[in-house]
């Protein structure tokens, strides 16, 4: 199913805000968790009652947890996460890898198992790792659990990250379900942020899709060379401003309502190494697998090998957690590979080395994007023959030079984007502004006259005026608007 939330977000959100901010502080949280069931109802309603299920379930666990830690009964506590844990992940385990697993025995002769062929639930990846993370936090001390069970509720179907995180632990949000402070500034501030991340959606990834689109159709032996290595730089640009565009529009919405969810992206494109790649990259599931996964097993505090085998369980982990197929689970090993040599080998010499560390940390993440893209392991192999010349189509033709030019303003804006310098550029062009703004202001008031508006604020409304109108204008019309972390 495509979801197009971007659009019915644009609907659903004026009212949703306006009965929020006009009901009473203690019915707030109440509002919010009814919101997010008719918001996640609207893409699936069947699977609203595993939400519920999963609230429930993780709700009681953790009030048993605390319960049994305060009377010293830790061996009940620790029985009670483990059971928490098993009831989410089999949930996970059903609807995401069943077919998959049944898929791999019916390869053995004389096996038939037919295919389950469930819908996999908006999100169900998102969710489990989060409520799984407030019966963790119990136990460890790290938070008490939360005896309001709508609060709860809507920690857990919080609609704004939902869909596709950022992956929001229990302990970094407790404090706020219950004490946090709605104010002007982070409301104007959110907004910004929204229509930051529907700009990257809307305008950059959705046009750079199509490109890929366009190129990963192709069958074998029609991609040269350079097309091949053109395709995959459009899927790389497609999933970061796709995926960091969902993440900015969710940290905006949670700061409109008081939330203030931790960062999910920060520039991964201008890394040197693939350690400080992941350290960019989808942050919030890189901390969650530290935190409760890379960490409990002993991190690196055991030795050398026991910290190899630490990173192998997490990477393996990672690859399945994105999805049911063999190129999910190489893909993470792969990553995982790269970096237990980095860290254990070369990571001093890639250091030293700018230019090279950089091209060096695009094309392993290129080549993984290609190991990421396809399902299907033949279309896999078939693409990485392509980028390495082995599809016999040779380097170039008329059709790749025309697309190249074609796109190039696109890529080019892409490349900036990715980057921190427009931001920097933004701030000081801002800045010169208001210096003069301020000047102005000194010299009217000494004529009795008031100017108002600050030169920011008004660069700012611009700025989401034209995003809005743009992208709502790309919407309507558009057929094409896929949002690629909606399966996992």
């Amino acid at each position: 199913m495509v979801f197009s939330s971007i659009l019915f977000m644009f609907r659903f959100l004026p009212i949703v805000l306006l009965l929020y901010f006009i009901a009473p502080k203690q019915i707030r949280n109440t509002i919010l968790f009814i919101a997010s069931l008719i918001f996640y109802a609207w893409g699936e309603p069947v699977y609203v009652v595993i939400m519920l299920f999963s609230t429930l379930v993780d709700y009681t666990h953790g009030l048993l947890v605390y319960k049994y830690k305060q009377k010293g009964e830790m061996k009940k506590a620790k029985l009670f996460v483990i059971s928490s844990m098993i009831i989410n992940l089999s949930l996970l385990g059903f609807f995401k890898y069943t077919d998959f697993i049944i898929g791999n025995l019916n390869l053995i002769p004389g096996v038939e198992i037919p295919l389950l062929e469930l819908a996999l639930p908006i999100g169900i990846s998102f969710y489990t790792f989060q409520t799984m993370s407030y019966t963790i936090d119990i136990y460890r001390g790290d938070a008490l659990p939360q005896k309001n069970i709508i609060s709860f509720g809507a920690y857990v179907a919080l609609f704004p990250q939902l869909i596709a995180g950022p992956i929001v632990a229990y302990n970094t949000v407790a404090e706020q379900l219950e004490g946090r402070k709605e104010t002007m500034d982070d409301f104007a501030t959110g907004v910004m942020r929204f229509m930051t991340g529907v700009g990257k959606k809307v305008l950059l990834a959705n046009n750079i899709g199509l490109l890929w689109d366009m190129i990963s159709a192709r069958g074998v032996g029609e991609v040269p060379v350079l097309m091949a290595w053109l395709g995959i730089t459009a899927f790389a640009f497609q999933i970061y401003f796709d995926f960091s565009g969902y993440s900015d529009m969710a940290i905006g919405l949670g700061k409109m309502m008081g939330f203030h969810f931790l960062e999910n992206f920060n520039y991964p494109y201008v890394s040197r190494s693939i350690t400080e790649f992941w350290r960019r990259w989808h942050i919030s599931l890189g901390s969650w697998f530290r935190s409760y996964v890379y960490i409990p097993l002993g991190g690196n505090r055991q030795g050398l090998k026991k910290q190899i085998r630490n990173i192998a369980v997490v990477w393996l982990l990672t690859g399945i957690w994105h999805g049911a197929s063999w190129n999910f689970l190489l893909w993470g090993v792969y990553f995982g590979v790269f970096l237990i040599l980095e860290k254990f080998l070369w990571l001093d010499f890639l250091k030293k080395h700018k230019i090279f560390s950089h091209v060096y940390t695009l094309v392993i993440v290129w080549v993984g994007w290609a190991l990421f893209a396809f399902d299907d392991m033949g279309r896999v192999i078939q693409y990485l023959k392509a980028m390495f010349g082995l599809s016999g189509a040779g380097f170039a033709n008329g059709e790749t030079w025309y697309l190249l030019i074609s796109y190039a303003v696109m890529l080019v804006i892409l490349v900036l984007a990715s980057t921190p310098y427009p931001r920097q550029w933004a701030m000081k062009v801002m800045n010169l502004l208001e210096g003069k703004k301020k000047a102005d202001n000194e010299a009217a008031e000494k004529k009795g006259i008031t100017l108002g508006g600050t030169v920011s604020t008004v660069l700012q409304l611009a700025f989401v005026a034209v995003v809005f109108v743009i992208s709502t204008a790309y919407l309507v019309d558009a057929t094409y608007n896929p949002f690629l972390y909606f399966r996992f």
